[in-house]
Order: C-alpha cells, then sequence, then structure tokens
C-alpha cells in the first residue's frame, strides 16, 4: 500500500492533499484495495458545499456500495469529470488520476483534525 507523506487523511478513508486555499480530495490506496473494482462514482456538482466528516458521494463497486466522508469543508470546485466514463481511474491511480474533487478550503483550521501519513497508517494495524 502506498500512502503519500504529504497528504492529510481522514480515519474513514478519504485523502485531501492541500494546495495553498484549495484541496484535492480522493479515496486512499487501502479503501480503493477493500473495495475492488470501482464501478461507479457518485460526486457533488461544482458550486455544492461539502462539511467536513459528513458524506458528500458513494462510490460503488462489485462488492459494495460506500459513502464517502469528507476530509475539510468547502466549496466544489471542480469535479473529475473523467470518473463518469473511466472509474477504474480510482483503483489504478487514486492518488494521480483518481482523484474526486477539489474545493475552496472553507475553514483551514480544519486540516488539524486530520491524520497525517504515520497516524493513517497506524490505524490501518
Amino acid at each position: 500500500m502506498y500512502f503519500p507523506q504529504d497528504y492529510k487523511y481522514h480515519k474513514e478513508h478519504t485523502w485531501a492533499k492541500i494546495e495553498g486555499d484549495i484541496a484535492v480530495i480522493g479515496i486512499t490506496d487501502y479503501a480503493q484495495d477493500k473495495l475492488g473494482e470501482v464501478l461507479f462514482v457518485d460526486l457533488p456538482e461544482e458550486g455544492s458545499s461539502i462539511k467536513q466528516n459528513e458524506i458528500f458521494g458513494s462510490v460503488e463497486s462489485g462488492k459494495v456500495a460506500s459513502d464517502l466522508y469528507a476530509p475539510l469543508s468547502g466549496e466544489v470546485i471542480e469535479v473529475n469529470e473523467e470518473l463518469a466514463d473511466s472509474p477504474e481511474l480510482i483503483n489504478e491511480s487514486p492518488y494521480e488520476k483518481g482523484w474526486m474533487i477539489k474545493i475552496k478550503i472553507e475553514d483551514p483550521a480544519e486540516i488539524e483534525n486530520l491524520l497525517d501519513y504515520n497516524d493513517y497508517e497506524s490505524i490501518l494495524e
């Protein structure tokens, strides 16, 4: 399993890559592995708001449907449109091509509520 060390992680297996006041969000390598082949992704529309720890979408695989929990609050400024036609990108490249949404971070203090690389890895053991 691979977990970028400079990302922040939510205990429900989503990640946030912080780029100034923007966060790129997706699911972890661990989550995509447990789900199996991703067949469908339901994501919020641009302009909608998400709240930290609340469900912002879902992902479906041949095994299960799973809710996606927001690592941070903010306004959705971009959705990865490629996932509509190619949801398998989440399995193939969960941190690069398989990103899900980008948000404008509402409250930077919320970043402190997330796990760093070491803490996330320890909850998986």
